[in-house]
């Protein structure tokens, strides 16, 4: 009893340590999230789409846009100029919800601003799905409208 007694106080400390030096994942997506942005405004594709998993899934419309380079395939168009010719991004992360240890979902509002100032601005909602892999958090489906 008298060694549990002295272990308790040594396990707390190892714990609240642990957990001092856990990483925050809501932090760690909205800075790939604003990479990703960063990429958009400065006219980089790859940098755009780098945030998504090779095989993730777009949701359109249209139907499903299926693997990381038909994604950017349909994001190419607004990119051939050097730059983004449809505005600049920016996201406002309204709510995340833990899935599992390496699984985030991301509830946001996108917003594309155009340069110029009498053009409207474009506005709408994602749902994005982490998964945490070896490259760091990616999304795995992309839902927006």
């Amino acid at each position: 009893m008298t060694i549990s007694l002295l272990l308790a106080p040594v396990a707390l400390i190892a714990a609240s340590t642990v957990s001092a030096q856990t990483p925050d994942v809501q932090t760690e997506v909205a800075a790939v999230m604003a990479d990703s942005a960063a990429g958009w405004n400065s006219g980089d594709l790859d940098r755009f789409v780098a945030i998504y998993a090779d095989d993730a899934v777009y949701v359109t419309t249209k139907g499903l846009v299926r693997g990381k380079a038909e994604i950017a395939a349909r994001y190419r168009p607004s990119f051939a100029s050097g730059s983004n010719k449809r505005g600049r991004l920016s996201f406002q992360m309204l709510a995340y919800r833990t899935i599992s240890n390496v699984h985030q979902l991301l509830f946001a509002r996108w917003t594309l601003t155009p340069a110029d100032p009498k053009a409207k601005a474009e506005t709408g909602m994602t749902t994005l799905l982490f998964e945490r892999r070896k490259a760091g958090w990616r999304i795995i489906s992309d839902h927006s409208s």
